[in-house]
């Protein structure tokens, strides 16, 4: 019996050890696994890279909730975790977040992200911007928008946006934006007017001329694609739109009436007319010219809507969005001519006679 209580008691002092090893090893484990864990949230918490100044553009649907929110951040690189970044948002009461387009970067705190997205604006302040006046050609934007505000030459540009393998990827990245009608045989420049014109932030010293591009191309997108569906319907290409849209831009005065204007562009291709739209023969010839004179008007190119019939083969400048509305949305009349003024004053008629009339009296022979 004492011997059987001597093994009972060497086997409790085993099973003491036991458990206390096991105990300390769980200890340890929970330390550890806490101290990862910690370590892990409070990392969560911190900025993706403090010292980025590159833009992520990030577009938040309507009708997006805190969870997709926070899944669209961390899948472009915004957040480092979506479900701590739920958590954080929920811990200090933030709500009603606001859908739309986002300039984002990986060097924004959870708490500027946050404004950001409850205010619609961005909260990280561009060290400078970038103006694209409406109307201009891609070689105007190289010279007067590129050269004179980056570090960037016009040939640089203009390498740039005729790099065929480039275009190709642009083409992947927008495929509802750039179609196959970009590399049609006649068209000119693959992208000629297909950079917005408007006012871009810019968030690093010397961003790449693919940055920028890029931008400009986004803003196209955003400013077409509320008409996808008229465009889908219609059986017509945002090439289209866009090239119709260059024509209304390029005849346009401060005082112009787009929309009147695209109704003599339509009436026209309605009955079988040439557009005889001067800004046309202007861009065919590829030089600026203050009048045209009668042999121009002969000038054989397939721009030229004195010599060919319906639109040309792509745009001829960069349009804004007031007149890529009017292509959607012309007045309905019967003119089939107009002329402009030194004022900027319109003159519509529905005859030739009437025309000339109008040529006369206001703008002389």
């Amino acid at each position: 019996m004492f011997d059987r209580m001597k093994e009972k008691k060497k086997e409790v002092r085993v099973v003491r050890r036991i458990v206390l090893i096991v105990a300390l090893v769980l200890l340890v484990v929970v330390a550890v696994a806490g101290w990862q864990a910690y370590s892990y949230v409070t990392d969560a918490l911190e900025p993706v890279d403090p010292d980025s100044q590159e833009v992520i553009d990030v577009e938040v649907p309507i009708g997006s909730n805190l969870d997709s929110i926070a899944a669209l951040l961390e899948e472009n690189g915004v957040i480092k975790d979506a479900r701590i970044y739920k958590y954080y948002v929920k811990f200090k009461n933030e709500s009603e977040f606001q859908a739309g387009s986002y300039g984002l970067t990986q060097s924004m705190t959870l708490d500027e992200i946050t404004e950001s997205l409850k205010t619609g604006k961005v909260y990280h302040e561009p060290l400078y911007t970038i103006n694209v006046p409406e109307g201009l050609t891609l070689e105007e934007i190289a010279e007067r928008v590129i050269a004179e505000n980056t570090e960037y030459t016009a040939e640089q540009f203009m390498d740039q946006v005729q790099d065929e393998a480039y275009i190709d990827e642009l083409m992947v990245k927008y495929p509802d934006l750039l179609t196959e009608e970009i590399k049609g045989e006649d068209v000119k420049f693959a992208l000629e007017g297909y950079l917005f014109p408007a006012t871009y932030p810019i968030y690093e010293e010397n961003p790449s001329l693919t940055v920028l591009i890029e931008q400009m191309l986004d803003a196209t997108k955003a400013n077409i694609e509320p008409y996808q569906s008229v465009l889908q319907e219609e059986e017509k290409s945002p090439h289209w739109l866009l090239t119709f849209a260059s024509l209304l831009e390029e005849e346009a005065t401060a005082k112009s009436d787009r929309q009147t204007i695209a109704s003599v562009f339509y009436n026209r291709i309605d009955q079988d007319m040439p557009l005889q739209t001067d800004p046309t023969v202007i861009y065919a010839m590829g030089e600026h010219k203050d009048r045209l004179f009668n042999s121009d008007y002969e000038f054989e190119d397939p721009y030229s809507t004195y010599t060919n019939k319906g639109l040309p083969p792509g745009p001829i400048a960069a349009a804004g969005a007031s007149s890529i509305e009017a292509v959607l949305d012309p007045n309905q009349t019967d003119y089939l001519y107009f002329l402009a003024d030194s004022e900027g004053n319109n003159y519509f008629s529905t005859s030739y006679e009437q025309h000339l009339e109008y040529r006369d009296e206001h703008i002389g022979n």
